[in-house]
């Protein structure tokens, strides 16, 4: 007997060719540009369609700690512009040098 048919046959009839959710992350900062941030944007909408998380995260260096709510304006803009795709899963929380939020597929 063919194994990959026997293997084929075994993951039909447990039902193992379900997708997995894995965890993808986008990085942006706060002086990120208007098109690298759409950019980034069009990627996540192709993780959330293909049924994956997206971990979207800010990051602080230096001074850029002073002006958070130029962090928070980059964060809701890209939350707003993947409504449609995914919902969110945890609100955006600052960590330190960090902002992070998680959304998950509709």
């Amino acid at each position: 007997m063919d194994f990959g048919k026997y293997k084929y046959e075994k993951k039909k009839k447990t039902g193992q060719n379900a997708h997995h959710t894995k965890t993808k992350e986008i990085r942006l900062r706060p002086k990120t540009g208007e098109h690298d941030i759409g950019f980034k944007v069009k990627q996540a909408k192709t993780f959330l369609q293909h049924k994956d998380k997206v971990q979207i995260s800010v990051v602080f260096r230096g001074r850029e700690l002073a002006h958070i709510e130029e962090g928070h304006r980059v964060m809701q803009g890209v939350i707003e512009e993947l409504m449609e795709f995914g919902k969110v899963e945890s609100p955006p929380q600052q960590q330190g040098r960090r902002m992070s939020c998680t959304l998950a597929p509709k």
